[in-house]
């Protein structure tokens, strides 16, 4: 048995997309033998919880794109930066400048609700323009304590088959401009990968992280203390095989390969 599968697997955490599907028109396309793993995972009576950046829709849409591949998943099973950050923004007090997709910025109704007093980026797509990050820009320098908050911090993902820019390269754009650093809300977050782990009631060292990000789910996955494994759909490209600082515990096709094993050594105990 390879050493990563030498320890208790009692909790396994996915990432959504490029992993379960790919991002595309509509609910996208589902990845070959995902829909039949993440059942198998169930199953074998393994906890299941999906962590994702993904920030173009809200988690009820998201799980109705599931359905729509006919995952078995409700609302609960996935952990989303939106609900994480608007909890720190009631918890401290705080009122956002909003930069992200369109189709979540209800989602933030409660919140908004006088000038703004820090900034919030995620997945905002078409609506990184240079006159909107400008606008975060001048907010941030006009603040006397500026803070941004970034749903993620991802390089580059998969859209329609394409490679695109991510959250991550926008938020250093203004770290850069600001010369102030983003409070990450989502992986590679220790903290956020804590929630989850904490939900299924399993310890970092008895979990599994499965991603297609090499950087923000395996590498953030590793240094939380999980076994993080790649999988080759989604964003991945060869190179991250040979990334200079983040080793995968395994490689694997797809996460129907990545279930077979994880499931064998489950039940292996």
């Amino acid at each position: 048995m390879s050493s990563w599968l030498s320890k208790p697997i009692k909790g396994v955490l996915l990432d959504i997309t490029g992993v379960l599907y790919e991002a595309g028109e509509g609910a996208g396309t589902v990845i070959p033998g995902s829909v039949e793993a993440l059942d198998r995972l169930k199953e074998a009576g393994i906890p299941v919880r999906l962590v994702t950046n993904e920030t173009f829709s809200t988690r009820k849409v998201l799980v109705e794109k599931l359905h729509h591949h006919n995952f078995s998943i409700c609302e609960t099973d996935i952990f989303s930066p939106v609900p994480a950050v608007i909890s720190v923004l009631k918890e401290q007090g705080l009122i956002p400048h909003l930069l992200v997709h369109p189709e979540i910025e209800c989602e933030f109704s409660e919140v908004l609700t006088g000038h703004p007093t820090c900034v919030v980026i995620g997945d905002a797509d078409e609506v990184f323009s240079f006159s909107n990050m400008n606008k975060a820009f001048k907010l941030l320098m006009s603040l006397e304590k500026p803070r941004l908050f970034a749903l993620g911090y991802g390089k580059y993902y998969k859209l329609k088959g394409e490679l695109q820019l991510d959250v991550g390269a926008f938020a250093s754009a203004l770290e850069f401009a600001c010369d102030i650093k983003s409070e990450v809300v989502g992986k590679p977050s220790p903290q956020f990968f804590a929630a989850a782990l904490s939900d299924m009631g399993v310890s970092a060292a008895e979990a599994v992280m499965v991603g297609d990000d090499i950087v923000s789910d395996v590498g953030g996955a590793q240094k939380c203390g999980m076994r993080g494994v790649l999988v080759r759909t989604g964003k991945y490209i060869p190179a991250c095989e040979n990334h200079p600082t983040v080793k995968p515990h395994f490689i694997a096709n797809n996460l129907s390969e990545a279930v077979d094993l994880i499931i064998q050594a489950y039940k292996k105990g």
